[in-house]
């Protein structure tokens, strides 16, 4: 039974229509299908067969306590990823064996662990060197992967839109690449010109092997995938363009996976996004327009969550749609506030986002979660972010504070203006109300009377009906 107060409650509609969560949890049972001896269906006695695992980490730096946060988020990720953890490994080493990860002696021990345990994978906390993905699986004797492999896999599970499947099958295919093995007897042979059978002339070399053909393959998928995510692209920078243009602030919310932007970008809008308590449960970003209490008009959007060592080729397939953090006016940098190494977190998403160019984006951060948090987690976590917000997007505490500050620190228009609007020209006070900021209104004969701070493009528009105002003074 998991205990954790993030799981879902039927009976809270706050999240919206949760249609694909109810479709990644819906199970559909065709009978006659086990291949069990009997074919029991109450969920008792049915047997779940997940992929068993050993994890194994190598631990350089750091604390204890830092080594097990490492470990335990390994195991999450594993989970997460549809397989049983049955035991997990720790060396203490100044720095990875560059042959076996764990070294010569210690591999030994990770295969009596397999053997006593019947698992059938082994997951390495770290980005494997070909060479010692290659010795770990033959001295070994089951399937090993990485850490960056694992998140790719989760990653493809979670991906549900054209653009993110495509990111994900660039980043996997990037990875594979430097990681493929060959085998020594599978070779092919090149026939030219009329050879019925046997090679033709020209044609009588070792020709491709396997391996070079399976690698110019993917490096022309590759070509493939950056072209069409190049054309997503302009899409999505038509759009922003777009919204540029009418002077509309945006805000993304970024942060570690499973800290809970999706709940907050549902509660703060009511956007129907996908919640569910698992990492990297959304990978697509959504924006949503939302209107301050003073009228103005801004955007939100939801980002991919970040983690440790978030895998290159991930960073750099998953670029565009991060750009969406790099344009933004403000970023609410969202951290959970029960998880047990919240400081971790920020330092990590933080690192992210100097990767990708965004440090120079105003933060606010906002820590979640905080119904579920420990006293003196959040105690310290005031006394080092003084200006975080502490809210709980489950239970809606201190999400009114929250808006208040997003609009406090979003841009202010740039030009004050004072003018006579006539009745007829509705639609400019429509658009003061939606990208300006009223500073005073009164209905006249003539027309409406606004002080207003907006634009440079509306202020523009306004300076006709400035002068005419002016003009009735006098």
């Amino acid at each position: 039974m998991n205990d954790d107060p993030y799981l879902d409650d039927p009976d809270d509609d706050l999240d919206g229509d949760q249609l694909e969560l109810a479709e990644r949890r819906s199970l559909r049972r065709v009978a006659g299908m086990s291949t069990q001896l009997a074919d029991i269906s109450e969920v008792e006695y049915r047997d779940l067969q997940l992929e068993r695992v050993v994890l194994v980490s190598v631990w350089t730096s750091g604390t204890q306590a830092d080594a097990d946060f490492a470990m335990a988020e390994l195991k999450l990720l594993a989970e997460t990823a549809g397989s049983e953890v049955l035991e997990g490994l720790v060396q203490r080493r100044n720095s990875p064996d560059p042959a076996t990860f764990v070294g010569r002696g210690k591999v030994d021990e990770v295969r009596e662990a397999v053997i006593a345990t019947g698992a059938d994978t082994v997951i390495c906390d770290g980005e494997l060197e070909p060479a010692q993905l290659r010795n770990l699986e033959d001295r070994i004797g089951v399937k090993v992967i990485d850490r960056t492999s694992l998140i790719l896999d989760i990653f493809a599970q979670h991906a549900k839109s054209i653009e993110g499947k495509a990111q994900v099958e660039l980043a996997q295919l990037q990875y594979l690449r430097q990681r493929l093995r060959g085998w020594g007897g599978n070779l092919s042979r090149q026939a030219g010109g009329r050879a019925a059978a046997g090679a033709g002339i020209g044609g009588r070399g070792p020709g491709e092997t396997k391996i070079e053909t399976d690698r110019r393959r993917i490096k022309t998928r590759i070509s493939i995938l950056r072209r069409r995510l190049r054309e997503l692209d302009e899409v999505r920078q038509t759009k922003r363009a777009q919204r540029h243009r009418n002077q509309v602030p945006s805000v993304a919310i970024v942060g570690y996976t499973n800290a809970g932007k999706s709940s907050l970008l549902n509660r703060l809008t009511g956007a129907g996004v996908l919640v569910e308590n698992a990492l990297f449960a959304t990978l697509d970003p959504t924006t949503r327009r939302t209107e301050g209490a003073d009228g103005r008009v801004y955007t939100l959007t939801d980002t991919v969550g970040f983690i440790r060592h978030l895998p290159h080729d991930l960073v750099e397939a998953f670029r565009s749609t991060l750009e969406e953090s790099v344009a933004a006016d403000l970023l609410l940098h969202v951290v959970d506030g029960s998880d047990p190494d919240p400081f971790g977190q920020v330092d990590a998403v933080r690192k992210v986002l100097g990767e990708i160019g965004a440090t120079g984006v105003a933060e606010q951060l906002v820590i979640n979660k905080i119904d579920a948090a420990a006293a003196d987690v959040l105690l310290a976590l005031r006394g080092r972010f003084p200006e975080a917000m502490l809210v709980s997007a489950r239970t809606g505490e201190g999400i009114a504070e929250l808006l208040v500050r997003i609009e406090e620190r979003l841009p202010r228009p740039g030009v004050e203006v004072r003018a006579l609007v006539p009745y007829a020209r509705g639609d400019l006070i429509d658009r003061i109300h939606s990208a300006g900021e009223f500073i005073s209104s009164e209905h006249t004969e003539a027309g409406t009377l606004v002080v207003a701070r907006v634009n440079a493009d509306l202020a523009g528009e306004l300076a006709r009906y400035a002068e005419a105002e002016d003009a009735g003074q006098h």
